[in-house]
């Protein structure tokens, strides 16, 4: 489907990935509450940490495929990640003017969806065990966090771009996402607390004034997914990524240099 309209009307894209994170915000924080609280019942009948990481795991996926799947995720392409925009930019998908848009509104609505839980439920996302879901170095160090997110968010990437661009599998992209999303909080967030997303991280990190740590999670997901972008560029050639949408089954415009129809 070719490109429609000139950046300046794209804002409504904007606007929806700022809805998009503020949403996926908003489940974190409140999933974080459920099952991390020490006054959650729910906290109690699950005391070992790896179950509660799964079930966290679970949620957040589902969160993430639901969002893709959305009419507001179909329309936007639902990247509600800085790191993604970054890499899609880099492979020429993304107008300069539209990536900015994109990140600058996915910064916004990290911050309004902590800002929209806070107001709601008050200390008990300010609780040390929830802390706003901020994500932070675990007991291995920086290095292994820095590690860590670059590892997860190379392998997402990769993922995304040979899924999204298989004339079969471009389909099934969604569910490919939300399943990382279920692993990575599961087996790597006790390194890093999973992020992949400056922005999300960004969020967390205003509502708990805590940036000491935020530098990793700025540096680590754009050069996991860049880096990503640049071997399959390499290996596949830039003809073969079709376009920056994470679900494109749908009749929604599409803003991007997109040869997904074509295809």
């Amino acid at each position: 489907m070719a490109k429609e309209g000139a950046p300046r009307g794209h804002w409504p894209e904007y606007l929806i990935e700022a809805s998009l994170l503020g949403a996926f915000m908003v489940s974190a924080l409140g999933f974080t509450v459920l099952l991390e609280h020490p006054a959650s019942p729910l906290r109690a009948l699950l005391p070992e940490p790896t179950v509660r990481r799964a079930l966290m795991g679970l949620a957040m996926g589902a969160t993430a495929i639901a969002l893709v799947c959305s009419p507001w995720g179909q329309r936007s392409g639902a990247h509600f990640n800085p790191a993604f925009t970054l890499a899609f930019f880099r492979l020429g998908k993304i107008e300069a003017r539209d990536a900015l848009g994109y990140v600058t509104a996915q910064f916004a609505g990290g911050v309004l969806g902590v800002l929209a839980v806070s107001s709601v439920l008050g200390a008990l996302v300010a609780e040390p065990s929830v802390n706003y879901a901020a994500t932070r170095p675990g007991t291995s160090g920086v290095a292994a966090a820095f590690a860590a997110e670059a590892a997860i968010s190379f392998a997402t990437m990769t993922v995304v771009l040979v899924v999204s661009n298989h004339a079969r599998g471009a389909r099934l992209t969604p569910l490919f996402v939300g399943a990382l999303v279920a692993a990575w909080i599961t087996f790597e967030a006790p390194f890093s607390g999973m992020s992949m997303n400056p922005a999300r991280s960004f969020g967390s990190a205003a509502g708990a004034r805590l940036f000491d740590s935020l530098w990793i999670y700025f540096t680590a997901p754009p050069l996991g997914m860049l880096l990503a972008a640049e071997l399959f560029v390499r290996t596949r050639g830039r003809l073969a990524v079709r376009c920056a949408k994470l679900h494109h089954e749908n009749a929604q415009r599409c803003i991007f240099r997109c040869g997904y129809r074509a295809a």
